[in-house]
């Protein structure tokens, strides 16, 4: 994937999202009568920019795609006519500074469910909740979830799909205790009670591969049918054809479980036993470490298997088909979803129960949603979905120079009957931007580390 193609991926993504989020600050207030004088896409060097003759409003696109801000006539920045003070911000009553202030963040919010009711739209058919294989002592195994079991609750929550299921696992991320697990079996529900302690804390494993249980896959034989020119497979003497049989004496029932050894163990020699014409031959091989975009290192051989023609059985596949309104009202669901999911991991980060190496910062985005592109309009629209909301989310954080901290001002302002002082607003002003800029340098670090 080139550079330019990650770098106009990066903009068709966050560009939007900043352009909506600015445009809410920007509708509100000329609707509540406040005089607009700049409406940017961007920080920095102007690029572009136009002047209504109307309306006098500059428009522009400046180099910084990172950000916007809409200028609004203002006594603290500047002499004002006194034939405008009545259309200036500070002029406004609290409660109209408050819906202008809002408007971006929720409008955020109000874009994301839109990308999600059109991604709703469509008839899906996916796996159901029916789990398909329990990984040897797991959390699944030593409470005997068993093979065919339908999951329908997690913690007493319903869920209906695997990503429901997700989100509903990532929410106990950090956490130590027991995972509720409702699934039904031969006809009858059962519970299972599944053991975690800092549930998920690295982000390293995916919930399920935590808990040991995963959605149905097709038996893949673990034959090797191409091999990487580079890869340690060949430089160690692996060749297409080998079926590999065990891997550190451990069975291999078929590519699923080769993938999850091999992934483990980056930088470990592995001791794999493969059948060769019939003939049994040991091999020692050193699985490269290749970092993903979360910083996690996996182990790489270079090999591939063709699953060949892929059918999944009856019982273990979905149809999905929701009206408009339904589609609606799952698109809300799902906003919420992950709105209370973003809160949670973020007071979980301040408790320490999740790394702050999980922050991520532009670079990481931009790879995301470079890769996101690449696999297809509804993964983009999904990703862009995804930021759209968390845009929103952490605008509504109570720190200054977000648009949460100044809502809290003014909700101050509103019920003391009178402003915040100016020395407290220029204090919280300091502590906002050294919060934010410390964040912004761990996240840029993370995003170097993942390079």
């Amino acid at each position: 994937m080139s550079v330019i193609f990650i770098i106009i991926a990066a903009i068709l993504l966050l560009g939007p999202l900043i352009a909506i989020h600015e445009f809410g600050h920007y509708f509100v207030a000329r609707k509540l009568g406040v005089k607009v004088l700049v409406y940017s896409i961007g920080f920095g060097p102007t690029l572009l920019k136009w002047t209504s003759k109307k309306s006098g409003i500059q428009y522009q696109l400046s180099a910084l795609p990172l950000g916007g801000y809409v200028k609004m006539l203002d006594e603290r920045e500047g002499n004002v006519a006194e034939e405008d003070l009545p259309k200036a911000f500070n002029r406004q009553s609290p409660w109209k500074r408050i819906a202008i202030v809002a408007a971006g963040p929720l409008i955020n919010l109000a874009f994301a469910v839109v990308l999600f009711w059109i991604l709703f739209l469509p008839s899906q058919e996916q796996l159901n909740t029916r789990v398909g294989s329990v990984v040897p002592n797991s959390p699944a195994a030593t409470v005997q979830m068993q093979v065919g079991d339908k999951i329908t609750a997690i913690d007493g929550t319903s869920v209906s799909s695997w990503e429901k299921l997700n989100f509903a696992l990532v929410d106990r991320v950090g956490e130590t205790g027991v995972i509720s697990i409702d699934a039904e079996r031969a006809g009858q529900v059962q519970n299972f009670k599944l053991p975690i302690e800092y549930f998920l804390k690295d982000q390293s494993q995916s919930p399920l591969d935590a808990l040991g249980f995963t959605p149905y896959r097709p038996h893949i034989a673990a034959v090797i049918t191409k091999l990487s020119d580079d890869g340690a497979a060949i430089r160690q003497g692996m060749k297409v054809g080998d079926k590999i049989v065990a891997i550190d004496s451990v069975k291999m029932n078929d590519w699923f479980d080769v993938v999850r050894i091999v992934q483990a163990s980056p930088e470990k020699l592995l001791k794999i036993d493969v059948l060769r014409q019939n003939k049994l031959v040991q091999l020692e091989v050193m699985p490269q470490g290749k970092r993903d975009n979360m910083g996690n290192v996996s182990g790489v051989l270079g090999v591939q298997s063709d699953p060949g023609k892929v059918t999944v059985p009856a019982e273990y596949k979905q149809t999905i088909q929701y009206s408009p309104i339904e589609a609606l009202t799952m698109a809300v669901d799902k906003t919420g979803q992950i709105s209370g999911m973003i809160l949670n991991s973020i007071v979980k980060m301040v408790r320490g129960l999740i790394g702050l190496d999980n922050l991520s910062g532009p670079i990481t985005i931009a790879k995301v949603a470079g890769q996101s592109a690449e696999m297809g309009w509804q993964t983009f629209i999904s990703f862009m979905a995804l930021m759209s909301v968390s845009l929103g989310i952490l605008n509504l954080l109570p720190i200054p120079m977000l648009d949460g901290g100044h809502l809290v001002y003014y909700f101050i302002e509103l019920i003391r009957g009178k402003p915040v002082s100016e020395q407290i607003q220029i204090v919280g002003l300091k502590i906002g931007m050294v919060l934010l800029g410390s964040m912004m340098l761990l996240a840029l670090f993370n995003d170097f580390m993942r390079l």
